[in-house]
């Protein structure tokens, strides 16, 4: 019998991962629906940028499965994958390496197999106003037109699973503000968005969910305003951490991150 599609753009299960001998992740389990945001949240070294490099096949299991969007990453195509899911590195220069805005963006096109122009126009639908010319150099970009650049490239694949590692680092105010209102309008349509961060605020504002990592190991999954708002009412570790406080509000949350 054929199996039905799975209602979940990806499915992690018992995942382990080990890299140099350092167990980095352990035991995860972790559903991801359309159109939903989940936060992914905790200190440096909790796993999840481990975690989001597993998700686009960057990082192979050591233990446990890893689908997405009905494919294990890591065996995947890389020009199959990007229709599926896409990763904004911490370090969005990581994903650009043309000399031209122009020339990234016509390699966006070509690897997603989208009409040319499609990167292009994502790029000045995302910066209003004068934009960004054609003969910039990427590395000549500002932190939040970096950022939007390698959003774009992700972007013209169109992948149901967008995947974001400390989005915000470095970004001032009003491009803040519009990440928040793009990523809003993708997850409307459908996408389902994943992103890394220590911006509680971020987390609050966007996400329907957060994963509380520590040690590699998920140790509070619930909505957002329970995990980051109310107080623990989950796994003692997350009392741990935080003891004696409870969690009340933002300032504690950033403050336990710290």
């Amino acid at each position: 019998p054929t199996t039905p599609p799975s209602p979940h753009t990806a499915e992690v299960q018992a995942l382990a991962v080990t890299r140099d001998r350092i167990q980095a992740l352990r035991h995860i389990d972790l559903t991801v629906t359309p159109g939903e945001t989940i936060a992914l949240m905790g200190r440096n070294g909790a796993g999840k940028s481990t975690l989001l490099n597993t998700l686009v096949g960057l990082v192979e299991p050591s233990a446990g499965s890893v689908q997405v969007g009905g494919a294990t990453p890591h065996r995947t195509a890389p020009k199959d994958l990007v229709r599926r899911v896409g990763l904004v590195p911490q370090e969005p220069r990581d994903l650009l390496y043309a000399d031209t805005v122009q020339a990234e963006c016509a390699a966006a096109d070509q690897d997603a197999g989208a009409p040319p122009g499609t990167c292009r126009a994502l790029v000045s639908e995302l910066l209003p106003g004068p934009g960004i010319a054609d003969d910039t150099h990427p590395r000549d970009l500002s932190e939040g037109q970096r950022l939007t650049l390698a959003l774009a490239v992700v972007l013209t694949a169109d992948p149901p699973l967008l995947l974001l590692d400390e989005p915000t680092r470095g970004l001032d105010y009003a491009a803040k503000a519009r990440l928040v209102t793009l990523l809003r309008g993708l997850a409307a349509r459908g996408h389902a968005i994943v992103l890394a961060t220590h911006d509680v605020e971020l987390a609050a504002e966007l996400a329907h969910r957060v994963v509380l990592l520590a040690d590699g190991e998920v140790i509070a999954d619930g909505p957002t305003s329970e995990v980051v708002v109310s107080s623990p009412s989950f796994a003692p570790q997350v009392a741990k951490i935080l003891a004696p406080q409870r969690w009340l509000t933002v300032a504690e949350v950033r403050e336990a991150l710290a």
